[in-house]
């Protein structure tokens, strides 16, 4: 509840932190993606990527100081943004009607698999690229997969 005699402050300015980086680490610009597309393409990434996303969770767990890893953050940025611009150049279509259901279903996968499927033909042609999903059971066939991907909670 407001108190009462006092406004609220609305900045018309975006924050700029004032403090600079350190000079050691490189600039990097950033994705200009919302969370959608970053999460259509999450798994894809996370194939891509998996390289410098390793080096930068081992530097996270040396130290407690996010400084000391601000050189490794800015690889999986550039890693990310290579890959999303190498997507967009190759499967902007499919990209598009993926995460645009994304954000159009509270960003539920399960609700976007019509539109998943060829975004996963297009990269898996064009990149090569696996897509694992966590958690699935050795020899399981992944969701992606399915020809009718239904969920139950009976075991067959």
């Amino acid at each position: 509840m407001a108190e009462q005699g006092r406004d609220a402050i609305f900045l018309d300015k975006p924050y700029i932190d004032p403090n600079p980086l350190p000079s050691s680490v490189p600039h990097v610009d950033e994705l200009g993606v919302t969370s959608a597309p970053l999460k259509s393409a999450s798994f894809f990434i996370g194939d891509y990527c998996k390289e410098v996303n390793e080096d930068f969770m081992l530097c996270k767990s040396e130290t407690r100081d996010p400084a000391h890893c601000l050189a490794e953050g800015r690889k999986v940025t550039r890693c990310a943004a290579d890959l999303i611009g190498k997507v967009r150049a190759s499967c902007l279509k499919e990209f598009d009607a993926h995460w645009q259901c994304l954000e159009n279903n509270n960003q539920y996968f399960r609700a976007c698999r019509k539109e998943e499927r060829p975004l996963n033909e297009c990269v898996f042609t064009n990149f090569k690229l696996r897509k694992t999903i966590p958690g699935t059971p050795a020899g399981k066939e992944q969701i992606h997969e399915k020809k009718s991907p239904i969920f139950t909670t009976q075991q067959k």
